[in-house]
């Protein structure tokens, strides 16, 4: 049920572990004239024509660097594919009207999943990158069972209120924590290890009949926040991923670094001094922390949406959580700045809003104070609502249509 479009380069689909977790994307625009570079070229064109309204084969041309006739070449070919279409023809003062070119939105889909310990989102995503249809279930420490079930139940009608053509579906991008079922959270039940070293292909496959490609829920919130976000104007960043747990994710000049062993961006696991041995970061700064510390004062919250426009002791509980919060994540912050000079950090994740930009302003101000060589600010990330599962539905579009760092250097450049 995969897409077959002419001249789409069907590698095999991404699998769990380190080896598939290369480096998926760039949004450097420069083509190649390499003999072996077609597929590559065939991408960069295409995702310039998704980075604008509309466009021109010369204007492509100008922008990518290829020769106009290679623009020509592939501009029909994606015309043929169906990724892209003509829009009628820019009027001009002399010589042949320039023919406009403009991204096709229905002419690839892609699914993206989030598994998390306290929800499971599932979004549909299409070419140009808008988010067709969502729907997100607030349930804690879901049973790999129960996630195939509400699969099946939602995804239909996913899919038909997202106009989505399943014949056109790239493929599933699922995003989840690294060591789902290993590291222990508040009321985690004993059985939730059955997702330790879980075949994901094998538990999905029936319900979500496409390729799989399988990522860190805080590397594909990163990936999402590149093409959809504020990565298109900002070159590198760090990104914060409060969830259920922490996470973190590098971008460096628009490409995601993993690290040797793909384990990049391990923030929650910084030790925590000042509450103790063996305390980390991740046990103030989540939501599971903030819960128990509401379940505690006699506050019981069913999803983040509860954390809003609470009752004033409710209310006093978050405020403390928030300093408490940004006083641990100080001296994080500090080492990101000293060893990555990042343009920004960007927080998102299922922290409402409200309380990012809470937790953003109580950082830029004790960061401010701080004498380093220099400071990145601090900033809500664009793609913040269900950022994992978006940056997720990206990856389809990475290994099949979009440029990415391995299609560069399979290409030979």
């Amino acid at each position: 049920m995969a897409l077959n479009l002419p001249g789409l380069d069907r590698r095999q689909p991404t699998k769990n572990g380190p080896e598939a977790r290369d480096a998926r994307l760039t949004l450097s625009l420069s083509g190649t004239n390499l003999e072996r570079a077609g597929d590559y070229n065939q991408r960069i064109v295409l995702q310039a024509i998704r980075l604008t309204d509309e466009t021109t084969r010369s204007d492509l041309a100008r922008v990518t660097g290829l020769t106009p006739p290679t623009i020509v070449n592939i501009t029909k070919r994606l015309i043929d594919m169906g990724l892209v279409k003509p829009a009628g023809r820019l009027q001009g003062k002399r010589g042949q009207p320039a023919m406009r070119i403009v991204i096709d939105p229905d002419g690839a889909f892609s699914i993206g999943l989030n598994i998390d310990r306290d929800h499971i989102t599932l979004v549909t995503l299409d070419l140009a990158g808008k988010i067709r249809s969502r729907h997100t279930r607030e349930i804690a420490f879901a049973l790999p069972g129960t996630v195939v079930d509400h699969v099946r139940d939602i995804l239909p009608g996913l899919l038909e209120e997202g106009g989505v053509d399943r014949g056109r579906i790239l493929g599933v991008g699922v995003a989840l924590p690294d060591d789902l079922g290993r590291i222990s959270l508040p009321h985690r039940p004993t059985e939730y290890d059955a997702w330790d070293d879980i075949d994901l292909g094998a538990l999905l496959g029936e319900v979500l009949p496409w390729p799989l490609h399988a990522d860190n829920d805080a590397a594909s919130a990163a990936l999402g926040e590149v093409h959809l976000g504020n990565g298109i104007a900002l070159p590198s960043f760090f990104y914060l991923l409060i969830s259920a747990g922490l996470g973190g994710g590098l971008v460096i000049d628009r490409s995601y670094v993993r690290g040797a062993d793909s384990r990049s961006g391990e923030i929650w696991a910084l030790p925590d001094p000042a509450r103790g041995e063996g305390a980390n970061v991740q046990d103030t700064v989540s939501l599971s922390a903030l819960y128990a510390r509401l379940e505690a004062a006699g506050h019981v919250v069913d999803g983040p949406e509860a954390l809003i426009d609470g009752p004033a002791d409710q209310e006093a509980v978050i405020v403390q959580w928030l300093d408490d919060a940004a006083d641990v994540l100080v001296q994080p912050l500090i080492a990101v700045n000293c060893l990555i000079n990042p343009a920004a950090i960007l927080i998102g994740g299922r922290l409402p809003g409200k309380l990012v930009d809470a937790l953003v302003e109580r950082l830029n101000a004790r960061m401010a104070g701080r004498k380093l060589p220099v400071v990145a600010p601090v900033r809500r990330a664009e793609a913040a609502d269900d950022a994992s599962a978006i940056g997720a539905a990206i990856i389809p579009f990475l290994d099949n249509v979009l440029p990415s760092e391995s299609i560069l250097m399979q290409a030979g450049r």
